[in-house]
């Protein structure tokens, strides 16, 4: 059987690593840098948010065509040799996640009633208290947010194939393998993958759900 091989395991394993590293940068990078934009004021900040909300939307492809030709031998960070490994899909899944995260965090914390943050201020409360307050208040859209950037990077493949060159046994995730199956003609493969793929990922958002459905209750 399909799942007693386990290259299958090895791709799924590697699928869940890289995904899951690029989603907890692009969290690392999009909850502050949402948060800055959402409750600060300054010159270009309205063009940020433009640059941010057209990232949310960006092709797969053309990332990966960027990310290619930079970590390319000729490109200027080939040096590092990056290409055809697992950090440079990493690095291209963050590049699609990072704006999905940001732009969904700056609007839910838009959302709230502006005057918490005075009332917060107004009790005493420092500034890293402040925010530490308002992402408790809007912690049900962060985590949509949150499964959002997992969502975009886990399902993506047009990147993955053009910066990790689904090569087998260190650059196969699972989106690339099923592709590869389609390819070969072997469509029964494929559907198996593509359900363990779909499998994957209900479990991880439905764990995200219950944390964000529970809070929802406190």
């Amino acid at each position: 059987m399909l799942f007693n091989n386990p290259d299958v395991w090895e791709v799924t394993l590697l699928s869940i690593k890289v995904s899951g590293l690029a989603t907890l940068i692009s969290l690392l990078i999009g909850l502050p840098f949402g948060t800055l934009l959402a409750l600060s004021k300054f010159p270009g900040r309205s063009v940020l948010l433009t640059l941010i909300n057209t990232g949310m939307a960006l092709p797969p492809v053309v990332v990966g065509l960027a990310v290619a030709m930079t970590l390319w031998r000729s490109g200027p960070l080939g040096g590092l040799h990056l290409i055809y490994t697992p950090a440079a899909i990493i690095i291209a899944q963050v590049i699609i996640a990072a704006p999905v995260v940001t732009g969904l965090t700056a609007a839910a914390l838009q959302a709230l009633d502006p005057r918490l943050r005075l009332q917060l201020l107004g009790l005493g409360a420092s500034r890293l208290q402040m925010v530490l307050s308002i992402w408790r208040e809007a912690r049900l859209p962060l985590l949509a947010a949150l499964m959002a950037g997992f969502g975009s990077v886990i399902s993506e493949v047009g990147a993955s194939m053009m910066v990790g060159g689904n090569i087998r046994h260190q650059t196969r995730v699972l989106t690339t393998a099923i592709v590869l199956e389609t390819n070969k003609g072997e469509f029964t493969s494929a559907i198996a993958l593509g359900i363990l793929l779909l499998l994957i990922t209900f479990l991880i958002n439905f764990a995200l759900t219950w944390i964000q459905q529970r809070g929802a209750k406190r």
